[in-house]
């Protein structure tokens, strides 16, 4: 079966990708791993969803049956509980390996392939906790969708290592449902997560929050229960300072500690790898080094915002079909855009100049805390743009417009952050 376009992943970025070049008369299929579309949407079920799309608040599942009800209602096919397991391009046509229970295997062809596959938790084992491996040791997410989606609460006394978003939520969430939630730990002097989180889910139920902390050490009982963890004090090198440990009896540790965009799929197609962001280099239009392939949402970077991963995939739906009706106005050439002082990272990594439009939309994170800072981007040494920014975050991205006019045709672009005073 041959598609103008196949979708993997039906969470808030492949359904708002879809929607999105489906609507300008292209032949789209969506390929969803689960039985439900909606992605990790279903299971957060607290509010705060779609203050930026619809300027109204949704729960998670409200939030994604905005989209679903758009999607079906235009009649754009769809697999669900279906498996991508291979990818394969040959000339200009991509081979979609897919695995269902009920129809086994199968072929799909297609021009072009949009991955928004979202994001992984990182595990214990990624960081290597030193101490036993009892049970009773998971990941925040795992626990939120045990308990919002099949209504298990996995524990009673529950300290949560890692301070981004889900853990947070879930603070709140466990506390909620009567378990007592002893603290939080985060090893960086900064919370990973937004602030109205930090308000909401902490400091409006007491929970304390110890920064610069970590676990250092994972005790079990004679069942291989969890029943005790070190939390210890880090320096500024996050090396643990003797003599700060402090011990707490739970059952229950979660691990909010990052999340890690989901593109193994695209492992053996030679796509060009950011080891900053820990996904592939993209351009203006979130195609990879791959023609024809594109990535958005938390699959291209870690969002703290769904509704920032959904104007996104618009704009790559957008960018996908100026791509299938050829829509470009000169030879092809790239510049590199490179992260420089205070920046963690920057998207789009580098910028076709073939694809010439209006605004350049520019994603980053921040390396440090700035209640004032500017945004300067240099091309061959001349500073060709800046924008003053405020209250500047690590836990939040920041998104900026870069006039396309402004850019010269030759010479590497490079973005700074700085303090402004």
């Amino acid at each position: 079966m041959m598609k103008d376009v196949i979708v993997i992943g039906g969470g808030a970025g492949g359904l708002a990708a879809a929607i999105e070049i489906h609507q300008a008369g292209k032949d789209v299929l969506l390929i969803e791993r689960e039985e439900f579309l909606g992605g990790i949407l279903n299971q957060c079920i607290h509010n705060g969803f779609g203050l930026e799309v619809f300027k109204e608040e949704y729960t998670g599942p409200e939030y994604a049956n905005q989209f679903i009800d758009v999607f079906l209602q235009e009649k754009i096919d769809y697999l669900l509980d279906t498996t991508v397991i291979g990818l394969k391009k040959e000339g200009h046509i991509f081979t979609v390996e897919t695995s269902n229970e009920s129809q086994g295997i199968e072929f799909y062809q297609t021009q072009t392939v949009v991955v928004s596959t979202g994001s992984y938790e990182r595990t214990r084992g990624q960081i290597s906790i030193p101490g036993d491996r009892p049970y009773g040791v998971i990941t925040a997410g795992s626990a939120q969708r045990y308990l919002n989606t099949d209504g298990l609460l996995v524990g009673k006394k529950v300290f949560i290592l890692g301070s981004g978003d889900i853990g947070l939520i879930m603070a709140r969430r466990m506390k909620l449902e009567g378990a007592e939630v002893l603290g939080v730990a985060e090893i960086m002097p900064h919370s990973n997560g937004l602030n109205r989180n930090i308000v909401q889910c902490l400091n409006d139920f007491d929970i304390p929050l110890y920064l610069s902390h970590t676990v250092t050490e994972i005790i079990a009982d004679d069942h291989q229960r969890l029943s005790k963890i070190k939390v210890s004090k880090v320096d500024e090198s996050f090396r643990v300072i003797k003599g700060s440990e402090k011990v707490f009896e739970v059952d229950t540790l979660l691990l909010s500690i990052g999340l890690i965009p989901d593109v193994t799929i695209l492992d053996d197609l030679g796509v060009e790898i950011d080891k900053r962001t820990k996904s592939v280099k993209v351009n203006q239009a979130y195609e990879t080094n791959i023609e024809g392939l594109f990535v958005c949402g938390n699959a291209l970077q870690v969002h703290d915002l769904v509704d920032n991963v959904t104007l996104e995939s618009k704009r790559a739906g957008q960018a996908v079909v100026r791509y299938l009706n050829k829509d470009k106005v000169k030879e092809n050439h790239t510049l590199s855009l490179n992260p420089g002082t205070n920046l963690a990272y920057i998207t789009p990594q580098r910028l076709d100049m073939g694809l010439e439009q209006e605004n350049i939309s520019l994603s980053f994170r921040s390396r440090k805390k700035m209640e004032k800072a500017v945004c300067k981007i240099y091309q061959n040494s001349q500073l060709i743009f800046e924008k003053k920014l405020f209250f500047v975050l690590p836990a939040e991205m920041e998104t900026i417009q870069l006039p396309f006019k402004t850019i010269q045709d030759q010479g590497d672009l490079k973005v700074e952050l700085e303090v402004k005073s």
